[in-house]
């Protein structure tokens, strides 16, 4: 899937460039913000926290998927993610294996200089997968992707 973002769905990429100016990025100066949503409708944010100690630092939709956790969300819905002036940007290899555990979400981004919403599975086409074999989080949770986007929150 690769298409052009609904009314709601621009409004959660929104949502997520309102939060660039909060990130800490003071040695790549690549400011992020991310908005993830779980099966409440709620959206939860996060953004990228850079540390002296490189691999220490902390990706934007890590930081939102945390923050839906802390609330008792198991089950991804959306993310939303966007960088510091306009650049394109996808999530790491590492944020969306994080994601892929919780779900198959939609992901609204900006790719090629436009937003566009992709399936995760489209990016991740092999996630690692648990003890049980199956990717996409615990069993019985289901992955929502594609439901409305719902009410923004925290």
């Amino acid at each position: 899937m690769n298409r052009a973002p609904d009314l709601a769905e621009r409004l959660l990429f929104q949502e997520a460039v309102t939060l660039i100016d909060n990130a800490y990025a003071p040695y790549s100066g690549f400011a992020v913000g991310a908005v993830v949503v779980g099966r409440s409708g709620r959206s939860h944010h996060g953004v990228n926290v850079e540390n002296a100690s490189y691999p220490a630092g902390l990706c934007a939709e890590r930081a939102a998927l945390g923050a839906m956790v802390v609330f008792g969300e198991r089950a991804l819905r959306y993310v939303a993610v966007a960088a510091v002036g306009g650049q394109d940007c996808l999530p790491c290899g590492l944020c969306l294996q994080a994601l892929a555990e919780l779900g198959d979400p939609l992901i609204v981004a900006r790719l090629g200089g436009e937003v566009r919403v992709l399936q995760l599975r489209d990016l991740l086409t092999a996630p690692f997968a648990g003890g049980d074999g199956a990717p996409g989080g615990p069993a019985g949770e289901g992955d929502g992707a594609g439901d409305d986007v719902g009410e923004a929150g925290s």
